[in-house]
């Protein structure tokens, strides 16, 4: 099967949508300009349109031509907090905001599944098509979910995507079962007694307990966790002082947890919070451990996977493929998958910049591809 012509015709209007999106990206939670274009097209196409859902999330229901099942595609719309430096002409017009992960690109994807099904109405059921924001560690899926996402629009099935520029145009992969890494932030605040540089001895330095903390968290996986798992605890920020003749009274560290398994992550946060306790009292401060679940773990339904497998395989041959490989980064979407069965794939693109980078291009190519992809999944699904 090839993608088909009606969506190859309007590739061009796809582009078209993707770079202007792109142009104007908006942070999480704050995707009114992008959620107004998606409405907007959605009614132009005759979908029936909610809006507000999850603050910025915009949800549309389309009816095919006989009775079945309900099918709902995901499509993320925010963007990320970088400044770009690819000097495309359709840059980004936000100094300091950027489309760097393509969530224009899974929008515009959506979109195009959608103009198509509106179109041709060959199908069975129901698709619901679900724009969500703010999928960049700040809760968008469960806010839309908190919101009665799948009690106003409950669905059978589920179903999202995400690109990969890795230089593989068409390649298409799919994790069975546990795929992307569930993931915490945490904020440790040590209070300690500021005083003169001069005269350490009449305060209690910050930096120096901060500093030991940080050595003592990342002991916790090599030594209290089975080296089997698969865990990565990361210190990323680490802030204190202001001044070169002062030691300061507060430093903060904040970071991340990336897991696979739920009791791991469990005996993980224990131990930070044991560690920030003994080194309080050891030290005569404060610590506050603040630890925060941001994404679930992402877990495919197996056989749902070979179901999406074999929609890809329709349109790409032996370039889709299952794989056996996990990624320790973490996508929300996660969270939906544990109210609705579904799966979640990959699909190449060229490029080899990666994402979350401020050089950072998608394949407009892969548009058609992934529109493709989405409209056949309701087509396929819908009447099973």
């Amino acid at each position: 099967m090839t993608i088909p012509q009606r969506i190859q015709d309007y590739a061009a209007d796809l582009t078209a949508i993707r770079h202007d999106l792109h142009a104007h990206p908006e942070l999480g939670f704050e995707e009114v300009r992008t959620s107004a274009i998606v409405a907007e097209h959605l009614t132009a196409m005759g979908i029936e349109v909610t809006t507000g859902l999850g603050t910025t999330g915009v949800v549309g229901v389309l009816k095919g031509n006989r009775p079945g099942r309900t099918i709902g595609l995901r499509a993320d719309m925010d963007a990320l907090p970088i400044h770009e430096l690819t000097n495309l002409p359709y840059a980004s017009k936000t100094p300091g905001v950027m489309h760097a992960c393509g969530h224009d690109a899974h929008t515009t994807i959506l979109l195009g599944a959608a103009r198509y099904l509106s179109e041709t109405r060959d199908f069975a059921g129901t698709a619901i098509f679900v724009f969500q924001p703010a999928e960049e560690g700040l809760g968008g899926a469960r806010r839309m979910i908190a919101d009665g996402l799948f009690k106003q629009f409950p669905c059978d099935e589920i179903y999202g995507l995400h690109n990969r520029p890795n230089g593989n145009p068409g390649q298409v992969n799919i994790k069975p079962g546990k795929a992307m890494a569930g993931a915490d932030f945490f904020d440790i605040t040590v209070t300690a007694k500021g005083c003169h540089a001069a005269s350490p001895d009449t305060g209690i330095d910050s930096i120096v307990i901060a500093s030991a903390l940080v050595q003592q968290l990342q002991s916790i996986v090599s030594r209290n966790i089975n080296p089997s798992d698969q865990i990565v605890l990361s210190v990323t920020q680490f802030n204190a002082g202001s001044a070169y003749n002062v030691l300061p009274e507060v430093a903060t560290l904040a970071g991340t947890l990336r897991y696979f398994d739920r009791d791991t992550a469990a005996t993980v946060r224990t131990r930070m919070q044991d560690l920030c306790d003994g080194m309080a009292k050891s030290y005569g401060v404060t610590i506050a451990l603040d630890m925060r679940n941001v994404f679930d773990v992402l877990e495919n339904d197996p056989a749902l996977s070979e179901a999406m497998l074999g929609v890809a395989q329709s349109f790409v041959g032996d370039d889709a493929q299952l794989t056996d490989q996990q990624v320790m980064g973490s996508e929300d979407f996660a969270d939906m998958l544990q109210v609705v069965p579904g799966a979640y794939c990959v699909v190449g693109h060229e490029g080899s910049v990666p994402l979350h980078n401020p050089g950072y291009v998608f394949d407009d190519k892969a548009l058609p591809l992934g529109a493709a992809l989405m409209a056949r999944m309701v087509e396929v699904r819908g009447a099973t």
